[in-house]
């Protein structure tokens, strides 16, 4: 019961963090971009896999983790695990995704500075540090192959800003109860 609660816990002062974070900037009408790594991907289905099982709960986590977060844009790429990622968000935000390619790093900027609001985008561990490079942020950023727990938070205006955070670990067994 303990580590449920932890757990629990845990998960609401990260959504509160991240609303809060997202928040501020909505004053000062200044977009906040999200960026993560697709979910865990299947091994099997070669280049263009689908999401696996902790992939689809990662992928239902972050849309918790965003629905009262103000994104008025979602960005993923033509593979079907950032579309997969991107869907539960897109589900309960009532939106839909925009597909830009994922080495048209150019195009996807683009689109970002032209936003009023917030934005998701769904990205890959090889593309993400040109992203954040792209907008603004200095920041050496390696993604290991194996990590797909990091967030990656960006405000824009006249001196971007770049917050990473990280999902918390997730324990649970397959009925959602932390272990």
């Amino acid at each position: 019961m303990g580590m449920v609660f932890l757990y629990l816990f845990r998960m609401k002062a990260l959504a509160l963090f991240i609303l809060l974070f997202v928040s501020v900037p909505i004053v000062s009408a200044q977009p906040v971009i999200v960026i993560v790594r697709h979910a865990e991907k299947a091994a099997n289905g070669g280049n263009d896999p689908d999401l696996s099982s902790a992939g689809r709960a990662r992928a239902n986590e972050l849309a918790r983790i965003l629905k009262d977060s103000g994104i008025t844009a979602i960005f993923s790429t033509e593979f079907k695990r950032t579309q997969e990622t991107a869907a539960p968000t897109a589900t309960s935000t009532h939106m839909t995704p925009t597909v830009v390619a994922a080495k048209d790093t150019a195009a996807l900027v683009g689109k970002l500075h032209q936003l009023n609001g917030n934005a998701l985008v769904v990205g890959h561990g090889d593309t993400i540090p040109d992203i954040v490079k792209a907008l603004g942020i200095n920041s050496s950023i390696n993604i290991p192959d194996a990590d797909y727990s990091e967030l990656f938070i960006v405000t824009l205006g006249d001196k971007p800003q770049l917050f990473r955070l990280h999902y918390p670990d997730d324990e649970r067994s397959e009925n959602g109860i932390a272990k």
